[in-house]
C-alpha cells in the first residue's frame, strides 16, 4: 500500500497539461491568472516585458499566447507583429482600454481572439479551450485528410496547407478553418451566426466584429496571393460567400 501511494505522484506527472505564456505586467491579475488556470489543467509561465514575452513565446513551446496591449518596452501590437513573422502560435489579446480600434488592429496583425478587460476568468478560460480546439482540429490527421480545391484555391486540410493559384498562403488556425468552411460550400451564402459558431466557435454576438476582422485579413491574403479581387463576398446584414467565377461566353458565328 505504501508503494502504491508513493508512485501516486509520479503517476500525477504524466497527466498532460497545456502549457500557457502569459505576458502582462499587471502582477495581482497574473497570479490570480496563474492560480486559476492552473486548477483547471493548464500550466501557467508568465513574463511582465514585452521583449521577454516575445522571446519566450518564440521559443515554440506554449500552446497559446495570453498577450496584454499594454505593456512595457514592446507593447502588446508591436510583440504580435515581429511574432507572425515566424510563428502561427495562438494568441488571445488582451485590451484594457476597451477601443474597437484595439480589437481591429489585433486581428489584422494576427491574433486569434480579442478579449477586453476587465472579464470573467471563465470567459477566459472558455475563450482559451476555444482556441485551442481550433489549433488541434488544425493538426494534420493520420486518416482522413481532406483536400479542397475551389476556382484556383487548393486545401489541404491533412498537410494544412493551401495556396491560391499556385502561390502558398500563409494563414492562421482561424482564417485557415475559415477559409475551409467556405470552400465546402461555394457560391453558397454563409450567415455570420453560423460562421461565428462553427469557426470561431462561440455564441453570435451581433456587435462582435472579430469574424468580419479575420474575413478581411483571409480575403487580402487571396487578393495579394493571386490578384482575385473580391473572391469572398459580404453579402449585407447576412453574411459571406465564396464566389464561383464565371465562365466568360464565347460568341458564334452563324
Amino acid at each position: 500500500m505504501l508503494c502504491m501511494m508513493r508512485q501516486l505522484p509520479n503517476c500525477a506527472l504524466r497527466i498532460a497539461v497545456e502549457p500557457v505564456l502569459l505576458v502582462d505586467d499587471d502582477i495581482e491579475l497574473c497570479s490570480m491568472l496563474e492560480d486559476y488556470l492552473t486548477r483547471h489543467g493548464f500550466a501557467v509561465t508568465m513574463e511582465h516585458n514585452g521583449e521577454l514575452g516575445l522571446h519566450r513565446a518564440l521559443t515554440g513551446e506554449f500552446a497559446i499566447v495570453l498577450l496584454d496591449v499594454m505593456l512595457p518596452g514592446l507593447d502588446g501590437f508591436e510583440v504580435l507583429r515581429r511574432l507572425r513573422t515566424s510563428s502561427q502560435v495562438s494568441v488571445l489579446l488582451l485590451t484594457a482600454r476597451g477601443e474597437d480600434i484595439d480589437r481591429i488592429v489585433g486581428l489584422e496583425i494576427g491574433a486569434d481572439d480579442y478579449l477586453p478587460k476587465p472579464f470573467n476568468p471563465r470567459e477566459l478560460l472558455a475563450r482559451i479551450r476555444a482556441i485551442l480546439r481550433r489549433s488541434s482540429a488544425s493538426k494534420p490527421a493520420r486518416t482522413g485528410i481532406k483536400h479542397l480545391s475551389v476556382a484556383g484555391i487548393e486545401l489541404d486540410t491533412g498537410a494544412r496547407t493551401a495556396s491560391c493559384n499556385g502561390v502558398e498562403l500563409e494563414l492562421t488556425n482561424v482564417e485557415f478553418e475559415l477559409l475551409g468552411a467556405l470552400m465546402q460550400a461555394p457560391g453558397q451564402i454563409l450567415t455570420r451566426e453560423h460562421l461565428t459558431e462553427s469557426v470561431l466557435d462561440r455564441r453570435f454576438n451581433p456587435f462582435d466584429r472579430s469574424l468580419d476582422m479575420h474575413v478581411s485579413r483571409l480575403r487580402r491574403k487571396l487578393d495579394d496571393a493571386a490578384k482575385l479581387g473580391d473572391q469572398i463576398k459580404t453579402i449585407r446584414s447576412v453574411g459571406y460567400q465564396l464566389a464561383l467565377p464565371v465562365a466568360p461566353q464565347t460568341s458564334r458565328e452563324i
